[in-house]
């Protein structure tokens, strides 16, 4: 029996893919280009948008001279052409909160990689806003139902190939790969139970 293409963890409909496909980051080959790629921010919600609007002091600095003029102008978010909430960007691509460093990954220096300045300004204790559950969640895409039902797709993107091929080369699941945010947006009990039926259709040798 082949597996079905969409399966339900409590109000939450899952394309099955997210258990099938593989995806590990390899940010050393990548450098963050999926904050730079695209024609749209981020997808964001009415309260992270005040969760950011609080953080702008703190990453100002980080922000390019391009950036925070398109903050001042147009603030933290715009509605995009499909009607939805996202970061404002820059020049039709980069995310306003994109910064730019040499990092040391895996003992090789890796030059002007691509860092959130959100996430930046987190981990260094600087705030309590870490960055969109909808970056954390990528490659996993969110669709909100008017029936209060949440859908999950996983998005496929030429960018994101490095990172296709690492997670094949470890075995990664894309729903284990994603563990941490998908525990901080639907909490430890709802991944449990992907996990479980997970479990249960490679069991059944439906995955």
């Amino acid at each position: 029996m082949a597996i079905p293409p969409i399966l339900q963890v409590g109000d939450v409909l899952v394309s099955s893919d997210i258990l099938t496909e593989h995806f590990c980051c390899d940010y050393a080959k990548c450098k963050g280009i999926c904050c730079v790629e695209g024609d749209a921010g981020a997808p964001v919600t009415l309260d992270e948008i005040g969760e950011i609007e609080q953080c702008v002091d703190e990453v100002w600095s980080d922000l390019s001279a391009s950036a925070q003029a398109v903050i001042d102008q147009q603030g933290v978010a715009y509605t995009d052409r499909d009607g939805d909430l996202v970061t404002s960007i820059v020049g039709g691509k980069d995310c306003v909160f994109t910064c730019y460093a040499d990092m040391e990954l895996n003992g090789v220096m890796v030059s002007n990689c691509c860092l959130c300045a959100l996430e930046k300004a987190y981990r260094a204790g600087e705030t309590r806003f870490c960055k969109p559950i909808s970056c954390a969640l990528y490659p996993i895409r969110e669709k909100r139902f008017s029936n209060n039902l949440v859908g999950l797709n996983y998005n496929r993107w030429a960018v994101c190939k490095d990172a296709v091929a690492l997670g094949q080369e470890f075995q990664m699941p894309v729903y284990k790969f994603l563990a941490d945010p998908l525990r901080r947006r639907f909490g430890d009990e709802w991944y449990q139970s992907l996990c479980d039926l997970a479990d249960e259709l490679i069991k059944e040798e439906k995955l």
